[in-house]
């Protein structure tokens, strides 16, 4: 019998879709000195408009890359209000339309950037080309085996043709309704919401129903406040100018009478839509700017959870792994930094230098995230349902988000940083995403974020005296420094801005924390930052 097994796989990793989950998956591999293949069927970056901003902490994720600054700019130059330098909290947002205060909230987490996706889409995967990445737009991944040495993926081009490539790990992130999920046969346990329809278009507002605070006063309807608005009889009205000259309508149904799934998606349905849901019209028209306009219809509402983010040499990452309201706009946020969590784990992997079991914390400390954010979103659906027992619960809701304590938890809620890793040291900080910290070096004050450009590990002596007995780790930086902005006297910091060990005296517990981590001991010294 003929030995059909794959020995050298071509590629370390192929990355099936290239939206803003695979392609920052590919920037963080690349930054590991892994060089994958993205793999999309679409002939380029999709222009469509779909995710409107980033909210959470993965904002400070994308300082921490050094990617912060040009998005900014870009985001400037197309019209913005956006500081072109380093994020600053949000000081209030929404939740299930309803106002979070955020000012006086101590350590504010929650972070935002109205970048549109397509923007998103197009800075990444330049930023994934400059780092060494290999996209292949209009190559689809058809099909796929794998073996105990790779995975063998049947590869179609948009333009005829095909081939087979192979490589020792495959990762999915091909959406919500992922083929190579389904292949794997992994559960995608959940619910689906029936009877609810969404409906969103770009529009052309009269400039007289528009007010000073971004709403609309519309006649018969009365004010609707900028963003989600519960409507009592049932139905969700939103409006938003995310793009500057290009407002959003979105409005949802409840009991939605059914569409046929192949009913081509008009404004005038959209129109009909809103004056079903306001019982009123809003005078408005199709945008005369320039395209792409948003119009689209999305019926019924899934709320699901991959029951494993890996099997074998095949990972699960974005949609492919969980998929949930838009409400509150937590998408992106998780999806990122799920992919950030994921790179420099499994580089370390296909270098040979990770310790055992590290791939398997992907799963691990990203999971109870997408947990958590199911959670909350099925929260804020159920306080925008309609009828005075959910009307009550929202008068309750509101006074509660009033207090400084309750909005700081929503806002740890909403930007993900209630989760605290499992990282094995009690230290407070262990676990969490480092903070915003300045240092003073030798060489001047250098803020943390700018020091993890890299990707790299990074432990920081603050007086500990920790640097003289770090043994270098898998590319190990180490910087000494004094900081005013907290009490610890050594942190250790892995790539995806995380502390996995941190102390306010001495080094103990350092070197076990770098073997967790990190690998064992090489004879090479630490790079001194």
């Amino acid at each position: 019998m003929p030995d059909t097994r794959i020995h050298e796989p071509e590629h370390d990793a192929i990355i099936a879709g290239a939206g803003p989950n695979g392609l920052m998956l590919a920037c963080e591999l690349a930054l590991g000195g892994i060089r994958p293949v993205v793999l999309d069927p679409l002939p380029g970056p999709s222009a469509e408009p779909k995710a409107n901003g980033l909210i959470g902490q993965v904002v400070r994720l994308l300082d921490m890359r050094g990617l912060y600054p040009a998005f900014a700019t870009e985001l400037a130059r197309l019209g913005f209000p956006v500081e072109p330098e380093t994020p600053e909290p949000a000081p209030r947002y929404i939740f299930a339309g309803m106002a979070l205060e955020l000012a006086d909230v101590p350590d504010n987490p929650l972070y935002g950037l109205p970048v549109p996706q397509p923007v998103l889409v197009r800075l990444l995967a330049d930023r994934a080309r400059e780092l060494g990445a290999d996209i292949r737009w209009g190559h689809a991944l058809d099909d796929f085996t794998e073996s105990d040495e790779a995975v063998s993926a049947t590869v179609t081009r948009c333009g005829g043709g095909g081939y087979r490539a192979t490589a020792r790990i495959l990762v999915a992130a091909d959406g919500g309704r992922s083929p190579v999920r389904k292949k794997l046969g992994i559960g995608f346990s959940g619910i689906t919401a029936g009877n609810h329809i969404g409906r969103l278009g770009h529009a052309e507002i009269p400039a007289e129903l528009r007010t000073a605070d971004g709403g609309l006063e519309i006649p018969g309807a009365g004010y609707l406040h900028f963003g989600h608005n519960r409507i009592e009889s049932g139905g969700l009205f939103a409006f938003a100018e995310l793009i500057p000259g290009k407002p959003l309508v979105s409005v949802h149904e409840h009991n939605a009478a059914p569409v046929a799934p192949d009913t081509p998606m008009t404004f005038d349905e959209l129109r009909d839509s809103v004056r079903r849901v306001l019982g009123a019209d809003l005078p408005m028209r199709p945008p005369a700017g320039p395209e792409p306009h948003a119009l689209r219809r999305i019926v019924d509402q899934n709320t699901r959870l991959a029951d494993h983010y890996r099997k074998g040499r095949v990972l699960l990452l974005g949609d492919a792994a969980h998929v949930h309201s838009a409400i509150g706009g937590p998408g992106l946020n998780l999806g990122l930094q799920d992919a950030v969590n994921l790179g420099w784990k499994l580089a370390s992997y296909l270098r040979g230098t990770a310790p055992h079991g590290l791939l398997d914390t992907y799963e691990s400390e990203r999971r109870p995230v997408a947990e958590r954010v199911v959670m909350h979103s099925l929260s804020q659906t159920a306080l925008l349902a309609p009828g005075p027992e959910v009307t009550a619960l929202r008068e309750l809701f509101a006074e509660l988000l009033e207090l400084p304590q309750v909005a700081g938890h929503i806002g740890h809620l909403l930007a993900g940083s209630d989760v605290r890793y499992d990282v094995g040291d009690s230290h407070p900080l262990a676990g969490r995403l480092v903070p915003d910290l300045v240092l003073e070096t030798a060489d001047g004050p250098r803020r943390i974020a700018d020091l993890l450009h890299k990707a790299r590990p990074l432990l920081v002596d603050l007086g500990s005296g920790a640097a003289a007995t770090a043994a270098d780790r898998d590319g190990l930086a180490v910087v000494t420094a004094t900081s005013s902005d907290t009490d610890a006297t050594a942190l250790l910091i892995r790539p995806d801005g995380y502390i996995a060990w941190a102390t306010d005296d001495s080094s103990t517990g350092l070197q076990a924390a770098l073997d967790r981590w990190f690998g064992p001991t090489r004879p090479a010294s630490p790079h001194v930052i």
